[in-house]
């Protein structure tokens, strides 16, 4: 064993802000942790399953566990703010939680640790029952009247008349005698096959057509037939993408994934590619090769052919392998120095429009033709922090919401994976993903051999995870709330309908929701989502979500039940919504408000015998100071000089992830690997594995001699310490000493070593878990510019340009006491304006 060594000093490029004015006395050893939290919910639900009926305490987002549905729906699927509502609108106010629910209405479920697959129910040509009144969707929660001849909506009170084909007698408790045998009567979460007249709509005509499609035109406002979702594979040839080599790594991949991974894709294909025109590809079977076909009018883009464009992936196989092999040797012999991005989506909507479907998007650089063409920005670090750095975040030609909008209607997402080397304006381009419900993959100066691992399994994860299109989602609540704001990526068309073009199990939207009168603590509060969407293989559905909460009339009770892990990612929607409208600098003094009002309403309302002078935190929200400190270090918020490339994107990240997910970005996860004890992360005599404990995130904890790693998601670092031993390195690279390590690794060596089976183990856990492969990256002390990075995401300490956990828990809590003794509130004249930071 080693001795304990002394602190590594922290980095000098990742210098933070120093804490000023007088301390208050924390004990930096009695700081709140994350990692105890998460490890001891952990422990408990680890033999535990998780009953979903109201009042009993839900599982952190981070935690591994089985849900059994009982008739409201898995956390999995919709987390709020707090588990019992509060009665009225002023205890809500005193109590400063903001009332808000996350859903991620397609979440991936745990089969191995026995939950089971969503109910499928068909709902004849009848369609689910609905309430005459507020049209929701029949649910456990209902009841049944009448002998059974009507029911009550649990939503609004209104009473139904049950159509014949679905009334059954109720037994001597007012249950229908087939009450068992409807998972619409007994589980939260249930799929509604439903009747024609719940198809998507072809969309309104338009005076002047963006893209004329060659299908026959159905009449606007009509219903169209679900069909098996189709696939555009769209590729920028630009002399940019040729010669950085990314159109020759998107070709392989997308190859890779048609064929290497078989099953991925049941609808049809089609590939497209663009640079100063379009080029659309015949790819029949009975073709010895595609034949291009050329769009060069960029304005009105039309589809140049209706046979051939879709196909099947199997049978026109040797014509798109041979088709992908040939595009970058094609396309280096004419290089064009330009990309009509705009005019190409609009070339796939032609090829999509009557059907819908998914876009699968390659882009290099800046979008300098046709629909939307961009100039490059002049030096825009002269809008840092004015009133103009707002600009940054919104499109700077309207035509990139009006292509977002176009997509929407026609049932079209668009993921895109964007390969640049220089400024390609995330901020504009990247509104069209946004709002068709589609994802951004980011991989800046891209270079084959170090991310094309990592964009082979986003591409994978895309074409793997459960992915709807056509999507309408709606939330309704009961009589007492109203829903007042929605947070996401998405298009709202009325004040209550979000449409998306496609919507996968890796999204998730916040709704905040408020009191319109008071309600009965003796009863339950009720919250239902219903998703109107087409399956990738071409059914009609409608997904319910349904939650009844209990209501509190007391403080106490509802922080009791409170659920950080939804306000956190509720308050980072909420935050990154509103780039485009307030200063940087507004919005997080707006979070540091909010976080120290929380704490404050618990010590006036809960805690208020207490001495100002002493820190006391609600258990629900112990560590809530940390996650936001490191919402406020985050890429889109931070105060550092970040590229408007950098911080959209992460905004739109934030404003799509599902809960876990976000808590684990912003609270990255660390191990010390050369502490692993020999049986952690190999499988015992039952084959359980056993994972490690991890450690916070501060140079404070570390070690010259360890080598660790940590892992926010988006970026995997290793960092290998100068001291480290000899026998490490051989054990973990197959090297003996740090110089001879190889900064540019981008996957472990397989060793037949313990360690490096226990590292493999842990790694590759998680990628399982997540579904896709993040990158890595090696950083050795004080030798790898990459330490910048793993510096940075030790968010406890004092970096990117914010204060360190201890300070920033000082100023929270200083604040709190100067509202407890002065009687004022946090936003009042001794509020963070104008604080030192």
């Amino acid at each position: 064993m080693y001795a304990h060594s002394a602190r590594i000093p922290q980095p000098p490029h990742s210098a933070g802000q120093p804490f000023k004015g007088l301390r208050t006395s924390i004990d930096p050893s009695q700081i709140p942790s994350p990692i105890e939290s998460i490890e001891a919910d952990q422990e408990k639900w680890e033999t535990e399953r998780y009953l979903t009926l109201p009042g009993n305490h839900v599982p952190l987002s981070t935690t591994e566990y089985g849900a059994i549905d009982q008739g409201n729906s898995s956390p999995k699927f919709i987390r709020v703010s707090t588990w019992n509502v509060p009665s009225t609108s002023s205890l809500a106010s005193q109590c400063e939680i903001p009332l808000a629910a996350i859903i991620q209405p397609f979440a991936e479920l745990n089969y191995n640790g026995g939950e089971e697959a969503v109910p499928v129910v068909d709902s004849g040509s009848l369609g689910p029952a609905r309430c005459g009144g507020c049209r929701g969707y029949v649910n456990p929660w209902c009841q049944w009247v009448s002998g059974g001849t009507r029911w009550k909506c649990n939503l609004c009170s209104h009473e139904t008349p049950v159509e014949s084909e679905y009334f059954s007698n109720l037994d001597a408790n007012g249950l229908r005698l087939d009450h068992l045998n409807r998972p619409e009567l007994t589980k939260g979460t249930v799929d509604f096959i439903v009747p024609e007249e719940y198809w998507a709509r072809n969309p309104p005509m338009r005076l002047v057509p963006s893209y004329h499609s060659i299908e026959p035109q159905s009449a606007p406002g009509s219903t169209r037939e679900p069909h098996p979702m189709k696939t555009v594979f769209a590729f920028d040839v630009s002399a940019d993408a040729v010669q950085s080599g990314f159109l020759e790594s998107a070709c392989r991949i997308t190859k890779m994934a048609l064929y290497e991974e078989p099953g991925r894709i049941s609808g049809p294909v089609a590939i497209v590619t663009f640079n100063t025109a379009l080029h659309f590809y015949n790819l029949s079977p009975n073709l010895d090769q595609g034949h291009m076909l050329v769009v060069p009018d960029l304005d009105e883009v039309f589809l140049p052919i209706r046979e051939g464009i879709f196909v099947d992936a199997t049978e026109s196989r040797q014509v798109i392998e041979n088709l992908l092999d040939a595009l970058p040797l094609r396309f280096a012999a004419d290089l064009m120095e330009a990309s009509c991005l705009g005019s190409a989506i609009r070339g796939c909507l032609a090829a999509l429009a009557g059907s819908g479907g998914q876009v699968i998007l390659f882009q290099a650089m800046l979008p300098t033709v046709g629909a939307g063409a961009l100039q490059p920005r002049l030096d825009e670090s002269t809008m840092y922090d004015t009133d103009k750095e707002k600009t940054l975040f919104i499109p700077r030609d309207p035509a990139w919401t009006d292509i977002g909008v176009e997509c929407v209607e026609e049932g079209v997402g668009v993921n895109m994976f964007l390969g640049m080397h220089k400024f390609i304006d995330v901020g504009s381009i990247g509104m069209v993903a946004a709002m068709t419900g589609g994802q951004m993959f980011f991989h800046p100066r891209y270079d084959a051999a170090r991310d094309e691992v990592t964009m082979k399994s986003e591409v994978c994860r895309v074409l793997a995870r459960q992915t709807a299109y056509s999507c309408t989602m709606r939330v309704r609540c009961s009589n007492g709330l109203r829903i007042s704001n929605h947070y996401g990526n998405f298009n709202q068309r009325t004040p209550t309908e979000l449409d998306f073009g496609v919507l996968d199990a890796d999204q998730a939207v916040s709704v905040e929701f408020d009191h319109t009168s008071k309600l009965d603590d003796r009863g339950y509060a009720f919250l239902q989502c219903a998703v109107l969407h087409t399956t990738r293989d071409g059914e009609r559905r409608v997904r319910t979500i349904n939650l009844a909460l209990q209501v509190a009339s007391l403080a106490g009770t509802v922080f009791r039940y409170a659920d950080m892990d939804a306000v956190v990612a509720h308050y980072a929607r909420e935050a990154v919504s509103q780039l485009p409208s307030r200063k940087l600098a507004h919005i997080r003094e707006a979070l540091s408000e909010k976080c120290a009002s929380l704490l404050l309403g618990y010590r006036r309302n809960c805690a208020a015998s207490s001495a100002p002078s002493q820190l006391i935190l609600p258990e629900a929200f112990k560590t809530l100071p940390v996650y936001t400190l490191s919402l406020l270090k985050s890429k889109s918020l931070k105060a550092r000089n970040v590229t408007s490339d950098v911080r959209n994107y992460h905004a739109r990240r934030i404003l799509s992830l599902g809960v876990r997910s976000l808590m684990h970005h912003l609270y990255p996860r660390m191990l010390a690997l050369h502490d692993l004890d020999d049986t952690t992360a190999l499988p015992d005599a039952n084959g359980r594995i056993s994972w490690p404990s991890h450690m916070r995130d501060s140079y404070v904890y570390m070690e010259a001699h360890g080598i660790y790693v940590i892992d926010n998601e988006e970026v995997v670092v290793l960092w290998v310490g100068q001291g480290v031993a000899p026998q490490l390195l051989t054990d973990l690279f197959a090297v003996d000493d740090i110089m001879n390590l190889d900064p540019h690794l981008t996957a472990l060596p397989v060793l037949d070593s313990r360690l490096s089976v226990q590292v493999r183990n842990i790694l590759t856990h998680r990628q399982v878990q997540r579904g896709y492969t993040p990158k890595m990256l090696i950083a050795r002390q004080n030798i790898d510019a990459s330490e910048i990075e793993f510096a940075d995401m030790l968010v406890e300490d004092q970096n990117n340009a914010a204060m360190s956990y201890l300070d920033y828990l000082c100023m929270v809590h200083k604040q709190i006491n100067a509202a407890l003794t002065n009687g004022g509130s946090i936003s009042g004249p001794s509020s963070f304006r104008g604080s030192p930071w």
